[in-house]
């Protein structure tokens, strides 16, 4: 019987070995492969398999002298026999055909009206974010995008939330905005009023027949968005591949770039701190049309007497915002909200102790910190939007729409399913 430690390396060693098969590589045992050739042109780093530079190609023989050589275990017994097998055999396309490299689809390849497919476009790059204000923070996520692109498209995505204290901006003046101070990506923003989520945007991106898709995000985001855009690929839209790439860290402590967000920027606004919201917007800007924005943003929030902090920056009072939580005067269970980050809106179905679980009308289940969700405005209609004669909780209408929501009528057995099949 196998240990668990070889059950691990013979699971990670396969991985790579089916990548190497899938394009005709050869394997020597010690983390290197070769093409037909015999050039050295991957290894495998961290149990999968990893493409050399140009640079790095080398002839067998000549890979024991290059620093860059893998270090990792050689590949089982089992795993080489079966790369071996997988290349002697052809790939077998799956029911929907398979992608150039021979990966079988697990969803029908995108199709034109008259039914013939698309053509391949390759690689997509996708920024999906509030930009609410834009700020120089923003630029430095854009900048880093255009260069994860390469060659390839970028699209940057605004959301459509909107609401006077976090998103006050309406997307139309955000993207106005946008452009206005970030005109080197000016021609890759879309304003698009169906791309409420990021799930909308991934899949318009395969729709228009993109096979592998980057999406570029903070430091702080990588995870969160690496779970939810590879657990549904394959069942919402289906890449080749799909990578989440971080734009770099963020500290809200900091001075300049990494330091400045929307949230810094509303809370000058807030407290009518036109220096400090000024340092927030690129040069490009003069320092008069600054101010225009500055003095709309604050109209735009309506500040009244009375107002609090963490209702428009929360991050920055995290202490009160948590006070309202555990005191149950926001974020009630069964309450539909909103993720700012990647737009998912859902009912509130468990409250953690700083977090929320909800789940959307489609049963996609999402968590959310407290510090990145709101309370839904939904003023707008679409397949997220819900009636108001729905959103009253209590109501026989709202007890139906919860039901139509989960799929089920007790959403306890629902979250206990769920928690069964992870």
């Amino acid at each position: 019987m196998k240990s668990f430690l070889h059950f691990l390396t013979d699971a990670k060693a396969s991985v790579a070995a089916d990548q190497a098969a899938r394009q005709n590589l050869q394997g020597d045992g010690h983390g290197n492969w070769f093409d037909k050739d015999g050039n050295r042109v991957a290894v495998t780093k961290k149990g999968r398999l990893e493409m050399l530079p140009k640079k790095e190609v080398t002839k067998k023989g000549e890979e024991q002298n290059d620093s860059s050589a893998a270090k990792e275990q050689p590949e089982s017994k089992n795993s080489q026999q079966n790369a071996q097998q997988q290349q002697q055999q052809p790939v077998q396309q799956g029911e929907f055909g398979a992608f150039a490299d021979g990966t079988p689809r697990r969803m029908p390849m995108p199709t034109r009206a008259d039914g013939t497919p698309k053509e391949d476009l390759g690689d997509l790059t996708v920024v999906f974010g509030r930009f609410n204000p834009p700020t120089i923070g923003h630029q430095k996520l854009l900048d880093a995008a255009r260069k994860a692109a390469g060659k390839g498209k970028l699209k940057i995505y605004p959301s459509r939330s909107q609401d006077n204290k976090k998103n006050p901006y309406d997307p139309d003046e955000k993207v106005d905005i946008m452009k206005q101070q970030m005109p080197d990506h000016a021609a890759d923003i879309v304003n698009d009023p169906n791309s409420r989520t990021i799930f909308d945007v991934l899949k318009q991106g395969y729709e228009d027949g993109y096979s592998n898709v980057k999406i570029v995000v903070g430091a702080d985001r990588v995870k969160e968005f690496a779970k939810l855009s590879g657990d549904y690929n394959g069942k919402i839209y289906d890449y080749l591949g799909v990578e989440v790439v971080s734009a770099g860290d963020r500290d809200p402590d900091a001075e300049g770039v990494e330091g400045m967000s929307a949230s810094k920027m509303r809370k000058a606004a807030a407290v009518n701190d036109f220096k400090t919201y000024r340092s927030g917007v690129p040069d490009v800007v003069d320092d008069k049309t600054a101010k225009i924005n500055f003095n709309k943003l604050r109209q735009k929030m309506g500040i009244k007497e009375g107002w609090s902090l963490w209702e428009i920056a929360p991050k920055f009072d995290w202490k009160n915002l948590r006070e309202n939580y555990v005191t149950n005067k926001i974020f009630r269970k069964d309450t539909l909200v909103e993720n700012l980050n990647h737009g998912l809106i859902g009912r509130i179905i468990r409250r953690g102790t700083n977090y929320v679980i909800a789940v959307t009308e489609d049963n996609i289940m999402f968590k959310s910190w407290l510090r990145d969700v709101q309370e839904a405005v939904v003023n707008y209609p679409g397949p997220s939007g819900v009636p108001a004669t729905e959103r009253e909780v209590g109501t026989d209408a709202h007890r139906k729409y919860v039901s139509r929501l989960t799929g089920i009528k007790d959403i306890k057995n629902f979250i206990n399913k769920h928690k069964k099949n992870k």
